[in-house]
């Protein structure tokens, strides 16, 4: 995942609504959402290059999402961050302790973000911030740290906090909004080391390349009956595929 908003909302009917995009190099071979190890494994998305994933949801409403850290001075780690979600899905640790854990092993990573919750709590680490609670509200992720004020961040997270509130989610609406691909403005591109045309390319919230770009739009709303769809993207950034689960929270 490169992209993430969300809208946490803990103990209430809905603990959370989500959209995400994940960015990726289009040759990197990668399976769509589908259950692991039915019933007790996540739904998750699988990277078959390293085996892990970018976002996992258990169903008892625990989830955990990762996105790349852009630091290029960073070095890769011996470990995948794509086993970060799917660990804390299979675990039944707390949110805090499985990122305090995370954040003690970071070395063992390459540069990332993590985020762990369940239906009361949400906690936030990275290779380049200490564990943080996270609070009530709506929040955005990309590849800096969490609610960094980068353009691509801002566009999407006011797009979500302007949508209706409903208990019915419209997924479309929520694939609509994460398919801005409008650049930001030299003078608002965030210097992370790699260039400014490189700033410029990555600095919309849906990227389209021939190398690489948005490979899949994710939607989750966790609540008594939850939902996720993914909507998957070719390389000249048309949908190529779609697909929905909806699922009863375990108690």
């Amino acid at each position: 995942m490169c992209l993430i908003t969300f809208a946490f909302t803990p103990h209430q009917p809905r603990h959370l609504l989500l959209a995400a995009n994940r960015d990726e190099f289009h040759e990197r071979p990668t399976r769509p959402m589908a259950w692991w190890d039915w019933p007790v494994g996540p739904l998750a998305g699988r990277d078959e290059q390293a085996g892990g994933t970018w976002l996992a949801v258990g169903r008892d409403g625990r989830w955990a999402a990762v996105t790349n850290f852009r630091d290029p001075r960073g070095k890769s780690g011996q470990r995948s961050r794509g086993e970060l979600p799917t660990d804390f899905i299979r675990g039944n640790g707390s949110p805090a302790d499985y990122v305090h854990a995370v954040y003690r092993r970071r070395g063992d990573y390459g540069p990332f973000n993590l985020l762990a919750g369940d239906r009361g709590t949400l906690w936030y680490c990275s290779t380049h911030a200490g564990p943080t609670a996270v609070g009530p509200g709506i929040h955005a992720l990309s590849n800096g740290l969490l609610d960094e004020p980068w353009p691509k961040s801002r566009r999407v997270a006011t797009a979500l906090e302007g949508l209706p509130s409903s208990a019915e989610i419209d997924a479309k609406r929520l694939f609509g909004l994460m398919q801005d691909r409008a650049t930001a403005p030299d003078d608002e591109l965030p210097d992370t080391g790699v260039g400014d045309e490189l700033e410029r390319f990555l600095s919309s919230p849906f990227i389209v390349g021939e190398r690489y770009g948005t490979r899949c739009t994710t939607v989750l709303a966790l609540q008594s009956r939850c939902l996720v769809a993914e909507r998957s993207y070719a390389a000249a950034g048309q949908p190529s595929g779609e697909l929905r689960y909806e699922f009863t929270l375990r108690t």
